[in-house]
């Protein structure tokens, strides 16, 4: 056992660990899609109102209990390791496994009792129907808690695999209790109203009705499988650790400095996670100002233009939902069933910002300027190839994409709108993530921090004045994020310059995607439309898209945007860049 927690790991490059957290981020968005648009499906835009309200609480508690200490934690390691601070880097482990347990078990109170004040304020008509998906929830926060511990751990020690398995397991697990918790009940509220005419002992006019009473609680069965995934990913997560180690070995524990006193340490985590804490937590507050502003505005439309509302939406949303008093949660489902894929782009990036951190902290703890520039250059240009064309396809293709996904009964039309917005969002919003873990690395951990809270409060005055205006109602949502995110990837990239004193090729950084953006979404524009006039109604779609990432390939080869130093850095690098070098596509 002690050979095995002592074999030295060898570290990933950031290239090597951003792939390896890539390649678990496809494979959870895509356990993620299984769950998602079937829950879809089975809950209603209605339903989807209820499990959205409960993310909306649970992020910004989870984050400010939470979320700063993984990245704090996964810096001060990277540092350590740099110095050869082995024995600080236990100490690290030990001191967080504390804070981290403290924290969570407060975090869950919180959420647990604060739910009823919560959603007498933000939801509006009927508060009680989105309770039980946040009960459900709040034992989560306990568990993703403790992962962090280890997950930002073995980030530190640029060893991406724990946290990418550890995904896997969890959303897994969501998938399979999830669906499996939710569809069993509203079968059985179903089946009492086939029997009796009821649903829980309560007389119900129509089917349609019946399957409404169950909502709520099927969306907490389904917010439930979260739950149990968190409970596994952990599991995961300290079985690995306690058979596997970290990779320190014995003769670099004896060669380490002594380490630095305890107290020390957990003062040192603590004032570099709250900064980052705040961060994350005005990230996710954007979460919260949407669910609570955009209901409460809608409400307040409901009670004085009514009319202007249910005539804009009239062919899309059924008379059930209006005589129930459930349009502000009908129109936040579509405003979450559009974030879900607004939140796809900025998931793929943050891969980059977590292996970009322990990089870019060796660089600039090293103090060599070309390393850095190297690095964050690197970082940038392969974020913007990923980004850049995801988020205007989702722009340009929003309503073929979302009744593709989410299907012509959860009102496509109106997620599409919403998303022709969000898509434009999603660029801006995944550019500022691994920006934001760069300024971190540089030791600007306040920075980010006053980008976001002054984006925050730009989305909160758009959330509050556009929302309110009938003609716009829930696009003002969406326009606020788009605004938001535009202000903190400008602002961020002009500090991160500044601060690690460079000056990054714009041309082929930004230029060169965006120019083969254009071209690719362009022509998949254009042949979902001919598409869809032949009658090929969502194959068309897909035949867009698939279009789209052909022509964007051979226009990012073509104009060669590849870079020798960046192919290198991944698994079989050498031969790749053999390959494109032969055919005169890398420079």
């Amino acid at each position: 056992m002690e050979n095995k927690r002592t074999a030295a790991v060898g570290k990933q490059s950031f290239l090597h660990g951003a792939l390896i957290l890539m390649v678990a981020i496809a494979l959870v968005k895509i356990i993620g899609a299984l769950f998602k648009i079937p829950l879809a499906w089975i809950l209603t835009p209605v339903g989807n109102g209820y499990f959205g309200n409960a993310y909306s609480l649970y992020f910004p508690i989870f984050s400010l209990a939470t979320a700063g200490f993984p990245i704090a934690i996964s810096r001060l390691v990277s540092e350590n390791s740099a110095r050869g601070r082995y024995r600080d880097i236990r100490q690290i482990h030990t001191v967080s496994i504390k804070i981290f347990l403290f924290l969570g078990i407060v975090a869950f109170s919180i959420m647990f009792f604060g739910a009823k004040p919560y959603v007498s304020y933000a939801v509006g008509n009927n508060p009680q129907n989105a309770l039980p998906a946040i009960y459900a929830l709040a034992p989560a926060i306990l568990f993703n808690s403790l992962m962090a511990i280890y997950r930002g751990y073995y980030e530190g020690l640029r060893n991406m695999y724990p946290t990418a398995i550890s995904e896997i397991v969890e959303a897994l697990c969501k998938l399979i209790f999830g669906l499996a918790i939710a569809s069993m009940i509203i079968q059985s509220g179903l089946k009492e109203f086939a029997a009796s005419g009821t649903v829980y002992g309560v007389k119900m006019a129509s089917a349609e009705y019946a399957k409404i009473a169950t909502l709520p609680y099927a969306a907490a069965g389904a917010i439930f499988g979260v739950t149990i995934g968190s409970v596994f990913g952990f599991l995961y997560l300290f079985l690995y650790h306690k058979r596997h180690g970290d990779g320190i070995t014995k003769e670099m524990l004896r060669a380490s400095p002594r380490p630095l006193p305890m107290k020390h340490t957990t003062v040192r985590l603590i004032k570099t996670a709250i900064p980052i804490a705040l961060g994350s937590l005005a990230v996710n507050l954007s979460t919260f100002i949407d669910s609570t502003f955009l209901q409460k505005r809608i409400n307040d439309i409901m009670s004085e233009h009514s009319q202007v509302l249910i005539g804009m939406y009239a062919n899309v949303m059924p008379d059930s939902v209006v005589k129930l008093n459930n349009v502000p949660t009908f129109l936040f489902g579509c405003f979450s069933n559009a974030s879900t894929l607004f939140m796809l782009v900025p998931a793929i990036t943050q891969a980059f910002g977590v292996s970009a951190l322990p990089n870019v902290t060796e660089a600039w703890t090293g103090g060599n300027p070309k390393k850095i520039k190297r690095s964050i250059e690197s970082v940038l240009r392969i974020v913007a190839m990923l980004t850049i064309p995801a988020g205007l396809g989702l722009s340009v293709l929003s309503t073929p994409i979302a009744t593709l996904l989410y299907g012509s009964q959860n009102a496509p039309t109106v997620i599409g709108r919403i998303l022709v917005l969000l898509g434009l969002g999603a660029i801006f919003a995944a550019m500022s993530t691994p920006i934001n873990s760069m300024l971190q690395a540089v030791g600007r951990v306040d920075l980010p921090v006053k980008l976001l809270a002054v984006g925050l409060a730009i989305k909160l005055v758009l959330n509050y004045t556009l929302v309110g205006i009938p003609e716009i109602n829930v696009m003002g949502a969406g326009t606020g994020t788009l605004v938001c995110y535009i202000f903190i990837m400008v602002f961020a990239l002009f500090f991160l310059c500044r601060e690690a004193r460079i000056t990054i090729n714009f041309v082929s950084i930004f230029l060169k995607p965006l120019l083969a953006s254009v071209i690719c979404v362009s022509a998949a524009f254009f042949i979902q439309k001919a598409g869809a006039m032949l009658g090929l109604g969502k194959i068309a779609t897909l035949l867009a898209i698939a279009a789209a990432g052909v022509i964007y390939v051979i226009c990012m080869l073509w104009f060669k945007a590849l870079n020798t130093n960046d192919v290198l850095m991944l698994p079989k690098g050498q031969k790749i860049v053999k390959i494109l070098e032969k055919h005169n596509w890398i420079r």
